[in-house]
């Protein structure tokens, strides 16, 4: 399994040059259908809160060529093959650092636990926001919940018409122009 901690330090300077802010890196099953890996990286303009496709596309390149010269230089990353993929966090985000929890206040949120957190395991409702590293859910079924944002294992903004108005429109230009490579060992 990849060191997502080593890859998040290789890659965020990266984003951070193009004037992006990394959302989340993770590896996950590729959705290319080869029962290969990918390395997902979730990144946003700050002034938009998203990415367009050459945005995608620029990160991408750089974080493949960085990757490139680690390994050449003997550090293994990730093991075997692997797919890039570079996107923008979408609508339905996910919450995975402290300020979206605080930003996207006033939205509805799901949020699932770790496994091992005492208490309620999947929470919705709207998200109230963060007080130090309490993230607070209007939960529809608990009503007011506080939970240590170290005990969430996923977050993210459900899709409802009131996200559809306060989120700007993506960008959907040169999506047809869309070409994945694939990274060899």
């Amino acid at each position: 399994m990849a060191d997502l901690a080593r890859l998040t330090e290789v890659i965020e300077p990266e984003a951070k040059a193009l004037g992006f802010e990394l959302v989340r890196v993770k590896m996950m099953p590729s959705e290319a259908g080869d029962g290969g890996e990918a390395l997902q990286i979730m990144a946003e303009d700050p002034a938009t809160g998203q990415l367009v496709i050459e945005q995608c596309a620029a990160l991408s390149r750089r974080v493949s060529e960085r990757i490139d010269v680690i390994e050449e230089a003997g550090e293994v990353l990730i093991e075997g093959a692997y797919h890039l993929e570079v996107s923008s966090p979408g609508i339905d985000r996910p919450l995975t650092r402290a300020k979206d929890f605080a930003d996207w206040a006033g939205h509805e949120a799901k949020i699932s636990m770790a496994k091992g957190y005492d208490g309620q395991r999947s929470l919705r409702g709207e998200l109230k926001g963060i007080d130090g590293e309490m993230v607070t859910i209007d939960d529809r079924k608990a009503g007011e919940v506080s939970v240590p944002r170290d005990q969430i294992h996923s977050a993210k903004l459900v899709l409802t018409d009131e996200l559809i108005a306060a989120t700007q429109p993506l960008d959907t230009s040169g999506a047809e122009d869309i070409e994945e490579e694939k990274a060899d060992d």
